[in-house]
């Protein structure tokens, strides 16, 4: 159960400066190793990280880096679980920067370099579950996204927290709501109390390596204890608002796929069961855990609340 510590890590640190003004050339020039896994190092040999135990990880077996950026959904790079893979190798993301604005005293736009400057990073190994029967293990590294909103300072008419996804159809043109069926650009919401949990992950890197494309580079949201499809990718807006907001899948499903989506495994999807889970790389299934396993950090959020009415 550990958390690696970087103090002082800029983006310009975690991806070499030449990688983070081109990434196009940089994957290119990988290819031949990794092909499109060809992501930078995160944690550079002089970086001097410190492990500490933390009780954010899990000690469970990691899902391969392989499996892990292969098999993906990101419709903007298509449907299919290999197409993110494949499609996403060109995506440009540098430069980026992150708006925070709405019910917020300070509203500010910041790009990778200052939200990194926040706090040191961390790795953490989570446990996910996906509405559609798998399992994954997965080494992030970030830092909790409390950290980023509190730096514009919510007012007390902030009840919910919104987000929205990178959408450009030059760099994504599958990303269509005719082929997709969802409508672009993405967008994800969570109560504010949910987006201030020390669980939720503002992420930049998986197992010491900067995102891969297909995986919501260069920075994206990690929640662990709801199905994945809340876990919003290539993020560049947060706008603090008083009304829920919309959600992809609950615009697109709504019976299918409700505003909180914890994971429940009492709570059948409507065409299959949610009790047991496939492990990516494993063939057995297993039983699913309530809230992915991370119940006693989060029910609390939800005490009193019908968690069959509220899926």
């Amino acid at each position: 159960m550990l958390i690696r510590k970087s103090s002082g890590l800029r983006y310009s640190d975690v991806t070499p400066k030449e990688t983070y003004l081109n990434r196009r050339r940089f994957l290119a020039s990988g290819a031949a190793a990794l092909g499109a896994l060809a992501i930078p190092p995160l944690a550079r040999a002089d970086a001097k990280a410190a492990l500490v135990k933390s009780p954010f990880s899990t000690t469970e077996k990691q899902t391969p880096l392989e499996i892990v950026a292969g098999y993906n959904n990101f419709y903007e790079f298509g449907t299919a679980k290999d197409e993110p893979n494949k499609n996403a190798r060109n995506f440009k993301t540098s430069p980026w920067s992150v708006s925070i604005e709405g019910l917020v005293a300070k509203p500010k736009t910041l790009d990778l370099d200052a939200i990194m400057k926040l706090a040191p990073l961390e790795e953490r190994i989570y446990r996910h579950r996906c509405v559609e029967g798998w399992s994954i293990v997965v080494p992030w590294i970030g830092f909790s996204l409390s950290t980023l909103l509190k730096q514009v300072e919510p007012t007390d008419k902030a009840k919910f927290v919104a987000f929205q996804s990178y959408h450009d159809m030059k760099q994504m043109p599958l990303a269509t709501s005719f082929r997709a069926g969802i409508q672009f650009p993405y967008v994800e919401g969570l109560r504010i109390d949910e987006a201030m949990h020390p669980l939720a992950l503002l992420c930049m890197g998986l197992y010491g390596q900067a995102l891969p494309n297909q995986n919501g580079a260069p920075i994206r949201l990690v929640l662990p204890w709801k199905y994945g499809f809340k876990s919003i990718k290539s993020i560049v807006k947060i706008k603090f608002v008083d009304k829920m907001p919309p959600t992809t899948w609950n615009l697109f499903i709504p019976n299918e796929y409700g505003f909180y989506s914890n994971v429940n495994p009492e709570v059948d999807h409507p065409r299959w069961s949610q009790a047991t889970e496939r492990r990516l790389g494993e063939i057995a299934r297993r039983k699913t855990l309530k809230f992915n396993g991370y119940e006693e950090q989060v029910a609390s959020l939800y005490s009193g609340m019908d968690l069959r009415k509220n899926y």
